[in-house]
């Protein structure tokens, strides 16, 4: 999808990301919608802020992979941020912890140029296995049994 460099687009962004999720079974309130939103969030954010010219725009794609969802923020600036671990910016910093907070719920990300002047930074999420049902008769903590 195609959205505007504006503060706008950049909302827009994680909102789609996030209703896409939901319809493809990872609900609102999952690890997976969380995670992908708010990576959403800041790669849009990012995108807006230092890689877009005023009057340009900046592309987003959401699809499987192999190990599990991934998202894709595509913008025009050829400048390509640093694709290791971050350092984290000053206790005082008013910014600087956006591709901490990518590293950090992201299961594996990364950067790659496009074939036109610009970069696809990329951020891939893999949701944990639901966890087995129980046995009949096995009650977890704190579960109330009626007789």
């Amino acid at each position: 999808m195609r959205l505007t460099c504006t503060p706008r687009g950049a909302r827009l962004a994680r909102h789609l990301v996030s209703q896409q999720l939901d319809q493809w079974g990872h609900g609102y309130e999952t690890e997976a919608n969380e995670a992908l939103s708010l990576i959403t969030a800041e790669l849009a954010a990012n995108a807006v802020t230092h890689a877009c010219k005023p009057e340009g725009d900046f592309h987003i794609r959401l699809c499987t992979s192999a190990t599990g969802l991934r998202v894709e923020v595509t913008d025009t600036n050829p400048a390509v941020p640093p694709t290791h671990f971050p350092e984290p910016p000053s206790p005082d910093s008013e910014s600087g912890r956006g591709l901490l907070l990518v590293a950090a719920l992201a299961t594996i990300w990364g950067v790659r140029r496009t074939p036109s002047p610009g970069k696809t930074i990329w951020a891939e999420f893999t949701p944990k296995p639901p966890a087995p049902p129980s046995r009949a008769g096995d009650f977890g903590v704190g579960q109330r049994v009626m007789l």
